[in-house]
């Protein structure tokens, strides 16, 4: 009697403090939400795991870092290219693409060995500010969870402020800003269309693909995104949807 009431005693106490961990990181996010609807963010959980990843190692001089910067302050050609290259729908849709997530539950299916992902800029905005790398349901489940905090209180133009903020270029390399002084040697606002076009190449992979030593698949894909970029409108595609 006394071993089962210690037991159930103990699991009523771990218990309370697995809810009291679970509300308190709740927590956590949801002040994120609010605060950085309106603040700079100076760094995200990638950048994070980055860092402390490299400390482990014994990599002392890995400095994960990223120049925060306005949207007015960004080229419009790398605003542009984000969208053609990984959501053209992100002004329209409410944080999930629906199409793409049926097309990629299809695909998945068929093709085991490559996994296809729907991820709209939304969800990668969130999964790099707030969660981890990973495909687990669980991470994917406090995923979906987030971003819809997001889009309820965030606006589309913020939403591309933080992504363009916090995306992850090259080893080390967060950030627009810090991408475009490390490989070219300028500011964002200074982006040309071909450069833009190339920063957004290397998003899907940003560590197996590089920008200043571009593969066949990465320059075929940069060609891509430019044809993208003017089908879907050029800069009157942003002015179109309030995101400039």
């Amino acid at each position: 009697m006394r071993r089962s009431r210690r037991r159930g005693g103990l699991l009523k106490r771990v218990t309370r403090l697995m809810v009291r961990g679970a509300l308190v990181v709740v927590g956590v996010w949801l002040a994120g939400i609010l605060l950085f609807s309106f603040l700079p963010v100076p760094f995200s959980a990638v950048m994070a795991d980055r860092q402390i990843s490299a400390w482990l190692k014994g990599e002392f001089s890995y400095v994960a870092h990223s120049d925060w910067v306005a949207m007015n302050e960004i080229a419009p050609e790398m605003v542009l290219a984000v969208i053609a290259a990984e959501d053209q729908k992100f002004p329209q849709h409410w944080g999930f693409d629906l199409d793409a997530i049926g097309k990629a539950l299809e695909h998945n299916e068929r093709n085991t060995q490559r996994i296809r992902g729907a991820s709209t800029l939304s969800q990668q905005m969130v999964k790099n500010l707030f969660l981890w790398d990973g495909r687990s349901w669980v991470r994917k489940g406090l995923e979906a969870g987030i971003t819809t905090g997001v889009e309820l209180i965030w606006s589309k133009r913020r939403i591309l402020t933080v992504y363009l903020n916090i995306a992850e270029f090259g080893p080390g390399i967060f950030g627009v800003e810090a991408a475009a002084r490390h490989y070219f040697n300028k500011s964002a606002s200074r982006l040309t269309a071909s450069e833009s076009a190339l920063l957004a190449a290397v998003l899907p992979n940003p560590i197996r693909f590089r920008v200043n030593a571009p593969s066949g698949y990465v320059i075929q894909r940069q060609q891509w995104i430019l044809r993208q970029m003017r089908q879907i409108g050029g800069e009157a595609f942003l002015r179109a949807n309030h995101l400039r």
